[in-house]
């Protein structure tokens, strides 16, 4: 995200976030601090949606689907908290923003035998609530999170940000993943306004950046970065 003639997001340099081009696939089964693949909670859930499917695509859509529509899409998180990119800490909670609910599905991939990394880009979005846009300051985002999956030979692109419920009060359709091609955020809304467009691309990582992102989301949204999080829910904002 990004405050209007304000401040600019910074992109991710490799020097503060070795790029993960070219590593070995091993690399991305394996569990981070965040991307918590190991964990009991991630194991267990990624074995009952995916377990009892065989086609990996299908799993890669399965998990997507679940962590889509299973947590709910939450911008009034404590962005101090570093719990709310932590993928175990996020199922155990059931509500996210983009970043922590892409952790969540990289951890879910990763569990389910899938590689799987986190991807960051900075968004400008035409239709976020009044109230979001007032504390953001502005409706270009930056370091939105996305997930890149490689289900058989190719990465492709998955966004599990936006719930069905709250895609059906904004207006929105429902952005689906097919398993095997590329699925960013909506262009357009249900009546043809541009919703979404893909500004800037920072790269992809092994693990959430935190440490890094909680200093840019208070120096660009301090407003929103309030101490133990904003109070409300962008569904009951976004009532039609």
């Amino acid at each position: 995200m990004n405050r209007a003639g304000n401040a600019k997001s910074r992109t991710v340099t490799e020097t503060q976030f070795p790029s993960t081009e070219g590593a070995d696939l091993r690399l991305y089964l394996s569990p981070a601090e965040y991307v918590d693949s190991d964990h009991g909670s991630i194991r267990a859930k990624a074995n009952e949606i995916a377990g009892p499917i065989a086609d990996p695509v299908q799993k890669a859509r399965a998990l997507h689907d679940a962590v889509r529509d299973g947590i709910k899409y939450d911008p009034y998180v404590d962005y101090n908290d570093r719990e709310i990119y932590r993928a175990s800490s996020v199922l155990a909670r059931g509500a996210s923003y983009c970043v922590g609910k892409a952790s969540l599905y990289a951890a879910l991939c990763r569990a389910a035998g899938i590689p799987a990394r986190i991807g960051l880009a900075d968004v400008k979005n035409h239709l976020a609530t009044p109230r979001l846009i007032e504390a953001v300051g502005t409706d270009l985002f930056a370091y939105h999170g996305f997930v890149e999956v490689m289900p058989r030979e190719t990465w492709v692109k998955a966004t599990p940000t936006f719930n069905v419920t709250l895609c059906q009060k904004l207006g929105v359709p429902t952005l689906d993943f097919s398993g095997d091609q590329d699925a960013l955020l909506q262009p357009f809304d249900s009546s043809g306004r541009e919703f979404m467009s893909y500004v800037a691309q920072h790269g992809t990582f092994f693990d959430v950046p935190v440490k890094f992102l909680i200093g840019e989301m208070r120096r660009l949204y301090p407003k929103l970065c309030q101490p133990g999080g904003l109070r409300g829910s962008m569904e009951a904002e976004a009532r039609r």
